[in-house]
């Protein structure tokens, strides 16, 4: 039988739609879902671009899918593809455990001996949050071990003891600034004197590519914000990393990476580890640290700290990527370990160092203008079910926000400059405080951890 172009087209067109409506059945979430393969996400700002969730959720919270008693650290999961990956120890021993992201069935562990032990009581599990790639999984422990694994198999690819193998002085609340990968080279806050803050490894091999920041960029920096006309003099005790993950960025048409440190903003050629500018950040008082990421928006650069009111800068790198100009300086937040969400001009970020101090704020990135102010100051330890979410972390999504409180709180925000907008909340039974790491979300599933629980809802449509 002969068919006219036009139908033939049609017979085409209708095959086509057939074909798509079936790979989204099967797909299902995955079609508009996307990993979570990094500290804070695929573009490593807390963003994501995923749709098809939930516009409010059930009364009674999101269904929980399943949940996993765990080992002690702040670390957060990642996923990629259908693995999700956390980095925790139990007893004596850091352990990299890989499960089905859906379902919770354990795929692979690796563990190795672990001795930390935090001088100031807080638990003695890794900070650092698995970074993955399609065949490797690179994770960085407390006292600075880093090993890189084969994804698949959870097989030892390399290591480095990066605490024995550089002179590092020992950090207030032991190693907790993330790797980044830049092309073949994963880049470390290694914290080395006198000029090894910066590490970068060959991905593949482990093997050391360059080192830098340190006594020969800080030395006779201004110390901008401090009294007096002081300058920098290194000491060869000083403390160089702080708990905050380098940020890689496109300025002015050229990668830069952007690394708040223990003494404040260094500015680098992630190829050279080359450094183009050192701008002084920190608290006078010894027993400070900058712990929340810098934010980086065109040609502007945002960094904040919750300790001894030194508040926030926001700087602007000049066209030669050289120097800074200071935009403003502020207390509107102080931010002590969240890395805050930038929507459109704005920033989302909980204020405060301590519980009875927090605020959830949304600023204005250019003025410092507050928008709104959220009260969240509750106190810890009088109770596991806070009516307020206490100092949180933010993830977007959607045009929303999932707020995480540190008392296990979940929120839906909607990312509103306006005024404060919770669409829905409810406390999430199985965690308690503290809840430190951010909220993970991939393909409809939230990954969100306490210091022992690890558990997966579902704030998908299906």
């Amino acid at each position: 039988m002969n068919l006219s172009a036009g139908a033939m087209t049609a017979s085409r067109i209708s095959s086509a739609i057939v074909l798509l409506l079936f790979i989204r059945s099967v797909l299902g979430a995955d079609a508009n879902g996307e990993d979570w393969p990094q500290f804070l996400g695929p573009r490593a700002n807390g963003t994501s671009f995923e749709t098809g969730l939930l516009q409010k959720w059930p009364a009674r919270g999101l269904p929980l899918v399943w949940e996993k008693t765990i080992g002690t650290g702040y670390s957060a999961p990642s996923v990629r593809g259908n693995r999700l990956v956390l980095h925790h120890r139990l007893r004596d021993e850091e352990i990299v455990e890989c499960w089905e992201a859906g379902t919770g069935q354990p795929l692979w562990r690796h563990g190795y001996p672990s001795q930390y032990v935090d001088p100031y009581g807080y638990n003695n599990g890794p900070r650092c949050t698995p970074l993955l790639t399609t065949d490797r999984c690179y994770t960085f422990g407390a006292e600075g071990k880093l090993v890189c694994l084969d994804l698949e198999t959870g097989k030892l690819r390399w290591q480095r003891d990066t605490g024995t193998e550089w002179n590092v002085p020992p950090a207030f609340f032991g190693v907790g600034s993330t790797p980044i990968l830049e092309g073949d080279l994963l880049l470390v806050m290694v914290g080395g004197q006198p000029d090894s803050g910066m590490v970068a490894f060959d991905a593949s091999t482990g093997k050391t590519v360059w080192e830098s920041v340190g006594k020969k960029n800080w030395t006779g920096v201004p110390m901008t914000g401090w009294p007096g006309e002081r300058t920098v003099v290194w000491n060869p005790f000083e403390k160089q990393a702080s708990y905050a993950t380098p940020v890689a960025a496109m300025v002015h048409g050229r990668r830069r990476v952007f690394c708040l440190m223990r003494q404040g903003l260094v500015s680098l050629d992630p190829k050279t580890g080359v450094v183009d500018f050192s701008r002084w950040f920190r608290a006078r008082q010894n027993e400070s640290v900058n712990a929340a990421n810098p934010v980086v928006v065109d040609d502007l650069v945002f960094i904040s700290t919750a300790y001894y009111n030194v508040g926030s800068v926001l700087l602007k790198v000049k066209p030669d990527d050289k120097s800074v100009e200071e935009v403003r300086r502020d207390t509107v937040l102080e931010i002590h370990w969240t890395t805050p969400i930038h929507h459109e001009g704005f920033l989302y970020a909980f204020s405060g160092r301590n519980e009875p101090d927090a605020h959830f704020r949304c600023v204005e990135l250019r003025t410092g203008k507050l928008m709104w102010d959220r009260n969240e100051s509750w106190v810890p330890y009088s109770t596991k079910t806070p009516a307020v979410y206490g100092r949180g972390s933010a993830i977007l999504a959607d045009g929303k926000l999932i707020v995480l409180g540190e008392g296990g709180k979940l929120g839906l925000f909607r990312a509103n400059p306006m005024q404060p907008e919770e669409i829905s909340s409810f406390q999430v039974p199985p965690l308690h405080f503290p809840c430190w790491a951010a909220p993970v979300l991939s393909k409809g599933m939230l990954y969100l951890r306490s210091e022992d629980r690890l558990v997966c809802l579902n704030a998908g449509q299906k």
